[in-house]
C-alpha cells in the first residue's frame, strides 16, 4: 500500500535539486517570445491578439503547462496595455495607505518584518469603493481573465493586496503560498500528500509591476521547477533548502505593467530593495471556484458599484461585448455554490443563476440600477439558509 502522509523526516534534498536542475526547452512554448534564467516570457500584444481565435485553448493549455510541468513562472510583458490606468491605480492606492497609517500603526504582512514595508490588504475592493471608474479600467483586462483561466477554469475568485517595498527593505525568506503555505509543518504532515499536491491548483499568485522594477530594486526571486517536488510546503525552512535557493534563485527586471505569475508551489521570495526609491506591485492571488480565498470581499457592493458604469456604456453602445464577462470575473460571484437549495433551488439545469449571469441578463436588457439592485440582494436573500 502506498504511503499518503509525510513529515519532515522524510524530505528528500537531492529528489528537490533533480526537479530544480531541469532545463527549459522554448520549443515546448511556441506560443512565447523568449526564456530568460528559465522563466518563460509572453508578449501581452500577442496574447490579446489570440483571445476569441481558434487558438486560445491551445495558448492555455501551454501556459498551464508551463505552471505545472514546466519552470512554474511566466512573464509577460505589458500584460496591462492601460499604464494611465495603472498610474491612477497607484496614486489611490497611497492615498488609501496614507490614511490607513493614520488608524493604525501597522498591519502584520507575510514573510517579512511588520511595518518595515507598505501593505494595502484587500486593494480589490478598496478601490473599487475609492474610483469604481478606474477600477473598471485597470480590470478590464482580458489577458488577466484569460490566464486565470488557464490555470484555474471559469467562476475563478480574484483577490489582491498592494505590497510598496522601501528602500532599504531587506528579502523575504523563501516560501510557498496560501494555501499550505501559511501552514507550521505540523499542520501540513495531518494532509495526505494528494491534498498537499491538489491545493496548488486552487490558487494562481500573480504581481502587476507598478514602477520599474531593476533587479536592484529586488523583484521576486524564484526557484524554477521547485513547484514540482511534493514535499515542498513542509521543505521551504528547511536550512539546506533555503540555502540551495538563495545560491539558485533567479530573478528578472520588469517594466510598468508588465506582470508576473506563477504557481504557490514554487520556492520564491521579494528580493532586497537597494534603489533609492520604492518598488511596488499589487498582488494578485486568484481563487479557484472549488477553493477558499484568502481575503473576505463584498462582492455584492462591488457588484452594485459597478453595475451603473457598465450600464452607462452599455447605452452609449460603449460596452465590448466581452466586457462584461471581464470585468466581472474580477468582481462578481460568479460560481453558484454554495446556496440554499431550499430557497435557490435551479429553475433551468442543474445549478442556480449566478450574479454574474444575472448581470449580464441585466445589461443586455438594460434594467434600471434599482431593478438590477433588488434583483441582487432577491438572489442573495435566496442564497441565506
Amino acid at each position: 500500500m502506498h504511503r499518503h502522509f509525510y513529515c519532515t523526516e522524510d524530505l528528500d534534498f537531492p529528489e528537490f535539486v533533480s526537479f530544480c536542475e531541469q532545463n527549459v526547452d522554448q520549443k515546448d512554448y511556441p506560443f512565447s517570445s523568449g526564456v530568460n534564467k528559465k522563466i518563460v516570457h509572453y508578449e501581452g500584444d500577442v496574447i490579446r491578439s489570440l483571445i476569441g481565435t481558434p487558438q486560445a485553448v491551445e495558448l492555455k493549455t501551454e501556459l498551464h503547462h508551463c505552471l505545472k510541468d514546466g519552470p512554474g513562472v511566466i512573464a509577460i510583458k505589458k500584460a496591462f496595455q492601460n499604464l494611465k490606468a495603472v498610474d491612477c491605480a497607484t496614486e489611490i492606492f497611497r492615498k488609501i495607505i496614507d490614511e490607513e497609517k493614520d488608524e493604525a500603526e501597522h498591519y502584520g504582512d507575510h514573510f517579512a518584518i511588520p511595518g518595515e514595508n507598505e501593505r494595502l490588504w484587500n486593494s480589490l475592493q478598496k478601490m473599487c469603493e475609492r474610483d469604481t471608474e478606474a477600477f473598471i479600467s485597470y480590470y478590464d483586462n482580458p489577458v488577466l481573465c484569460l490566464i486565470c483561466e488557464a490555470w484555474l477554469g471559469p467562476y475563478f475568485q480574484m483577490t489582491a493586496q498592494v505590497n510598496i517595498v522601501k528602500p532599504g527593505a531587506k528579502a523575504q525568506q523563501p516560501h510557498r503560498d496560501y494555501h499550505f503555505g501559511f501552514q507550521q509543518n505540523e499542520v501540513v504532515s495531518e494532509f495526505p500528500i494528494t491534498a498537499q499536491i491538489l491545493s496548488q491548483f486552487l490558487t494562481l499568485q500573480g504581481a502587476v509591476a507598478h514602477t520599474e522594477m531593476k533587479i536592484e530594486s529586488g523583484p521576486t526571486m524564484f526557484l524554477p521547477f521547485s513547484q514540482q517536488y511534493p514535499l515542498g510546503y513542509m521543505a521551504w525552512r528547511d536550512t539546506k533548502f533555503i540555502k540551495y535557493f538563495e545560491k539558485n534563485s533567479v530573478q528578472i527586471s520588469m517594466k510598468k505593467g508588465d506582470a508576473v505569475f506563477l504557481s504557490p508551489a514554487l520556492f520564491h521570495a521579494g528580493g532586497t530593495n537597494t534603489e533609492k526609491t520604492d518598488r511596488i506591485a499589487n498582488l494578485l492571488q486568484i481563487s479557484s471556484a472549488f477553493g477558499k480565498a484568502m481575503e473576505s470581499v463584498d462582492r455584492v457592493k462591488m457588484t452594485k458599484l459597478i453595475y451603473p458604469v457598465l450600464l452607462e456604456k452599455k447605452k452609449k453602445n460603449q460596452l465590448r461585448e466581452d466586457e462584461v464577462r471581464t470585468i466581472g470575473s474580477s468582481v462578481t460571484d460568479s460560481y453558484s455554490f454554495p446556496t440554499n437549495l431550499d430557497t435557490d433551488s435551479p429553475t433551468e439545469g442543474s445549478v442556480p443563476e449566478t450574479a454574474q449571469s444575472l448581470m449580464e441578463r441585466a445589461l443586455s436588457k438594460k434594467w434600471p440600477v434599482e431593478k438590477f439592485c433588488l434583483k441582487l440582494d432577491e438572489a442573495v436573500k435566496r442564497r441565506i439558509p
